[in-house]
């Protein structure tokens, strides 16, 4: 019923005719597997989650690992705009069993196989066969993404049900507010708002299969090498369309050459070298951003940013719809994503309350996507979370404490910085703190309104407020690397708008008639209430020193240009007199 196409990049033909070249960028696999017809499962999600729900125990590196087995088993399909389900998956099946799959749009229909043994893979790219046009070459390389056609399309379309494809994006702001106003209290709008807007169970399970498909790439070059994401991605924070960040782990390699053998001589790779770590970063980044711009099948937008602090590589992922960000050996950046991810399981009002501050933040234009003086997600994560150690009793442990709860499984040291805190949960005790998101809420934004911002810094280390050790605007610790400031892009302006936005806040929330639903459910009240346009907002236009100086400067123009034009007339009556 079906055509399976391996899906390729191609280059305009030339003389080199098509001939068999890049051998060394294709993926030979074992042989097939048995093929076993599993029964129909509807779109993974609840299911998962359900599941992760009832075991929340799990360790950060145990859900990493299990995330990269089960995206290395899947695959991803571009399928024609009407295609029968049952018939796709039982044609799929020939190769193996399915044990999960969903459908999502992102540039037209595609598809998240999961198969339970990767064996099956390699027997589905055995059928596959590659595309060559009359006007186009393809390049060679067997990926995990494919392209699925209808033989006959006109007498098998109406054969089946076709395709329900799982939501992908965030809800716009129309439809986000009457959610809001829906709901029958303040705490009840924060919990909507974290549902609505959390990464889901396909949404992660993309953002896995996106980075192992990335892996395959740079595999070509560095065959022990994994890339993993981090951030918003695995932290537990994300929300709908944020963006994928991933590193180049080259670590495993290293680790898996110190074999100790017996006899007399010492084996050691040759390989090249060069003066720092900061160069071979580049090197490497530099040879895979090129690999993505020319082999990688719907890796579009390449941009190679090497000489940043961090030296990454951007792109756009087309078929998952993730803007990218690939860099190399950030383990600093993994283990922040860990911390949040054990802040985010120890306690459910911890990410809750983040998202609601993000996203007031993002309504109120404290934050933005485009850098800038802004502050950022991960600073008003830190914030949020430095709140609730602060709570009485405390709601989250400072880093310090999950430092002292570490055993020796946990001792972690990176570039010189002390990156230990346990991993293991059942170590950490239960707050005992038992305030309701809409106290915290609001307590949050009168804390730091009223916080002393010019001589304390934020510290999620000790768990408290210390002596600030420059003169920037606000200063957030990095709890990693002591010395940076995580919100040294903030300046001035920035902060007193958070400041004050942050006590208009904690004021609304504080009114009698601003907390509670309104008879009709159409005019916004609660959180919905904090989204709206602020007062300040709306008048920046007339603050003090923006109107004024733009009037003087308009007035000295016109006072120029007329005296200009007086004395033009003036020279032109002169001339006409002595002539």
């Amino acid at each position: 019923m079906a055509v399976c196409m391996g899906l390729v990049t191609r280059l305009p033909l030339c003389a080199q005719g098509r001939g068999r070249f890049f051998d060394s960028l294709h993926r030979h696999l074992s042989s097939p597997g048995t093929a076993i017809l599993k029964r129909e499962e509807p779109p993974a999600g609840s299911a998962e989650l359900g599941e992760e729900a009832r075991a929340p125990q799990k360790t950060f590196s145990e859900v990493q690992k299990e995330r990269h087995e089960q995206a290395q088993r899947s695959i991803l399909i571009s399928c024609p705009k009407k295609v029968p389900e049952k018939r796709l998956l039982k044609y799929l099946c020939q190769h193996g069993e399915i044990t999960n799959h969903f459908f999502f749009e992102s540039f037209g229909i595609h598809a998240v196989i999961e198969y339970s043994k990767k064996e099956s893979i390699a027997s589905l790219q055995d059928s596959t066969f590659i595309p060559y046009g009359e006007t186009e070459f393809p390049i060679p390389f067997k990926s995990r993404f494919f392209n699925i056609s209808l033989k006959n399309p006109s007498s098998q379309i109406s054969d089946g049900t076709l395709v329900r494809c799982s939501d992908q994006s965030s809800p716009s702001n129309v439809d986000l507010m009457q959610m809001l106003c829906n709901a029958e209290s303040v705490e009840g709008q924060i919990n909507t708002l974290m549902r609505i807007l959390q990464i889901t169970e396909e949404n992660i399970r993309l953002r896995y299969l996106t980075c192992s498909l990335i892996e395959d790439i740079a595999a070509a070059y560095f065959p022990a090498c994994t890339i993993k994401p981090f951030g918003s991605s695995v932290n537990g924070f994300g929300k709908l369309g944020c963006d994928l960040d991933m590193f180049l782990d080259l670590d495993d390699i290293g680790k898996n050459s110190a074999v100790k053998v017996t006899g007399s001589f010492l084996m050691e790779y040759q390989v090249k070298n060069v003066s720092s770590e900061r160069w071979a970063t580049q090197k490497i980044l530099s040879v895979i951003g090129e690999c993505l711009d020319n082999f990688g099948p719907g890796c579009v937008s390449v941009q190679k940013i090497l000489h940043a602090r961090c030296p990454l590589v951007r792109f756009s992922h087309q078929p998952s719809g993730f803007q990218c960000d690939l860099t190399a050996n950030n383990r600093i950046a993994l283990k922040s994503s860990e911390l949040l991810y054990i802040y985010g399981t120890l306690d459910s009002r911890v990410r809750a309350l983040a998202f609601s501050v993000r996203c007031w933040a993002r309504q109120q234009a404290l934050t933005s996507s485009i850098p800038g003086a802004w502050l950022t997600n991960f600073s008003l994560t830190i914030m949020v979370i430095f709140f609730l150690q602060k709570r009485s009793p405390p709601i989250i442990p400072s880093l310090d404490y999950l430092k002292n709860l570490a055993g020796a499984e946990d001792k972690c040291i990176i570039e010189g910085n002390d990156c230990t805190f346990v991993s293991n949960l059942d170590r950490i005790k239960p707050s005992e703190n038992t305030e309701t998101l809409d106290i915290l809420l609001c307590q949050f934004f009168e804390y730091f309104g009223n916080f002393a911002f010019n001589k304390n810094s934020i510290n999620i280390r000790k768990g408290k407020e210390q002596n600030k050790p420059d003169s920037s605007p606000i200063h957030i610790q990095n709890p990693f690397e002591p010395a940076l400031n995580v919100s040294r892009n903030v300046n001035e302006n920035q902060l007193e708008r958070f400041v004050h936005l942050a006590r208009e806040s904690a004021w609304i929330l504080q009114q009698d008639d601003k907390i509670q639903p309104s008879k009709s459910r159409s005019h916004p009240w609660g959180l919905a209430a904090l989204f709206l346009p602020s007062v300040s907002n709306k008048s920046k236009a007339k603050k003090p020193g923006k109107g004024p100086s733009n009037e003087t400067i308009r007035k000295l123009l016109e006072s120029i240009k007329a005296d200009s034009t007086k004395r033009s007339t003036a020279t032109r009556e002169k001339r006409t007199t002595q002539s």
